[in-house]
């Protein structure tokens, strides 16, 4: 069955740097778009990355210059990579598959 698994989430300072990983077995992510979210503590669900099949990236506003998406094809994994993090960008983060699977999130904490 297919399976979706975030993983790295932790707790840094503002200007700290983490790398989420999001995992899949039972579909192979290169034939699939994924988006990441991020859930507030209100849990709203806001979009923040979208990777496309041809590699094609989507950042949202707040984030863009600062967090990059990217696949390795042979582990199966989509990357994650957040820099320069504020306290805005805490929450938990969903990695998102084929508009239909989630994970089950990794948490991000920034504070001082």
């Amino acid at each position: 069955q297919v399976q979706i698994a975030e993983s790295g989430g932790g707790s840094v300072q503002p200007g700290g740097s983490l790398r989420l990983s999001c995992a899949a077995s039972g579909i192979v992510l290169r034939d699939y778009i994924v988006h990441w979210y991020r859930q507030t503590p209100g849990g709203q669900r806001n979009l923040v990355v979208t990777l496309t099949t041809i590699n094609a990236t989507y950042l949202a506003n707040s984030v863009k210059g600062r967090f990059t998406v990217s696949r390795d094809n042979a582990k199966n994994i989509v990357y994650l990579q957040m820099t320069d993090l504020t306290p805005e960008d805490a929450g938990i983060y969903y990695c998102r598959v084929a508009d239909h699977y989630w994970g089950q999130g990794t948490r991000v904490t920034v504070s001082a």
